[in-house]
């Protein structure tokens, strides 16, 4: 991401800061950005401590040209090197940024940017961001932390919020600092604010928006939220008119008269616009009323001392273990002494039973074995293919096809006319006319 010289050499006078690294505009120099304030930081330094206010956009970036000269061999002065760099950031000590941080960065060859919003829950403490430079070409790595001091402002938060959708700008086009102040003197040309914030930029992808298709340079889109002081303007406002919210429902562009001072640059979907006033924002608190279903204030929680008493559980042994375990031998006992004490046998059956039973349950007993003797010595019958069978027209004989030692495995399963032996031919019938010798 290049950017423009009068921002990394303009006169230190213009500018000014909490400390190093912090980057404002000034009143002296910003001409037609006089009232725009956001913080862009262009070049990494190992342990570098940054000064972002809260609720004011910040940008870091991620050079790659610096990171080159981290990698071994060193390039000699004037050498150009192009080696694929990736970056990994995070929270010291955690896998992750924070919250409010996010990273993106297109491609090796292009440089890594840190942006977000810092938020008044993290004034006061200083965020370490652990800068991780990867050269895919020589598996080498570099380290630099980043130190992030966030400061709290004095006109944070603004009462008057405006996020707008940029269709053909991806996140790191617009990140970029001449890019961001064309957009912001726009706004400001509309607007007409005494002060004006970029607060926070998010891609549309964070936002549940599709990868859009690689087809006629397509943008996936950005929203981008400002903040003023003073309350939206008439042509902000004519998106609310009836009229334009009916040619949205209807996937119309609303017709906007102040959309001409962004559209030689911007393309902006108006139907997405978030106008946000906060000065008419009632608090959503509620007193809890008491009642049912709600228990009683306990007070505080009293935590248990650090010295516990030793607990025995010789008791609660007896009671999980033993205990289930004396039931169930009592009814195994009981089980075995009905299975194995209680039979009656086969001698008090048989008297306890009608002597015409038991002669008919013998004389069953008998057949059955009977059967399965016979059924083990009998032969198993011959196919009916290979028994002799009758002529059909001279009624003699005719022996099987095959002998018994014949091996008919080669043999087809039916045959034709033609292989059958004392086949008699069927006169065929002659067609009636004139015959001619």
């Amino acid at each position: 991401m290049q950017l423009p010289r009068w921002w990394e050499l303009g006169d230190p006078s213009a500018w000014t800061g909490q400390g190093r690294g912090t980057r404002r505009m000034s009143p002296a120099t910003t001409g037609t950005f006089l009232l725009t304030v956001y913080t862009i930081f262009s070049k990494v330094h190992s342990d570098r401590n940054v000064y972002p206010s809260a609720g004011v956009l910040f940008v870091h970036v991620l050079e790659r040209e610096y990171f080159k000269g981290e990698f071994p061999p060193y390039p000699k002065p004037g050498e150009i090197s192009n080696d694929p760099i990736t970056f990994n950031t995070n929270l010291m000590g955690y896998p992750d940024r924070p919250g409010w941080l996010r990273y993106i960065q297109r491609t090796p060859y292009s440089d890594g940017v840190l942006y977000g919003s810092p938020t008044a829950e993290n004034v006061g403490k200083p965020t370490i961001i652990e800068i991780t430079a990867y050269n895919r070409r020589t598996f080498e790595t570099a380290r630099h932390n980043l130190i992030i001091n966030i400061m709290s402002a004095e006109d944070f938060p603004l009462p008057y919020q405006a996020e707008f959708f940029i269709k053909n700008m991806n996140v790191e086009e617009m990140l970029a600092s001449e890019v961001l102040g064309d957009f912001l003197g726009a706004v400001k040309n509309v607007w007409q604010p005494e002060r004006l914030n970029a607060i926070n930029i998010t891609s549309a992808l964070d936002r549940g928006g599709r990868v859009p298709l690689p087809i006629n340079d397509l943008k996936e889109g950005v929203y981008v939220m400002v903040g003023a002081d003073v309350p939206f303007s008439s042509c902000l406002r004519e998106v609310e008119n009836p009229q334009n919210q009916l040619r949205c429902s209807q996937e119309m562009e609303p017709v906007i008269t102040c959309d001409k001072k962004f559209r030689t640059q911007f393309y902006i979907d108006w139907c997405k616009i978030s106008l946000v006033d906060k000065t008419k924002q009632v608090s959503t608190y509620q007193e809890v009323i008491r009642g049912e279903g709600i228990l009683p204030d306990g007070g505080e929680y009293k935590p248990p001392s650090d010295s516990l008493k030793s607990r025995d559980y010789y008791t609660d042994f007896l009671i999980t273990l033993a205990v289930p375990s004396a039931v169930a031998l009592v009814l195994f006992l009981i089980l075995a002494y009905i299975m194995c004490c209680r039979r009656e046998g086969v001698e008090k059956r048989n008297m306890q039973t009608p002597d015409i039973q038991l002669v008919h349950h013998s004389a069953i007993q008998k057949s059955t074995k009977e059967l399965r003797d016979m059924s083990k010595n009998r032969e198993i019958a011959w196919p009916l293919s290979t028994l002799p069978v009758f002529h059909p027209v001279t009624g003699e004989i005719i022996p099987p096809l095959h002998t018994d030692n014949y091996d008919s495995t080669n043999m087809p399963l039916m045959q034709t006319q033609q292989n059958l032996p004392h086949q008699t031919q069927i006169p065929q019938q002659q067609t009636t006319g004139k015959w001619y010798p």
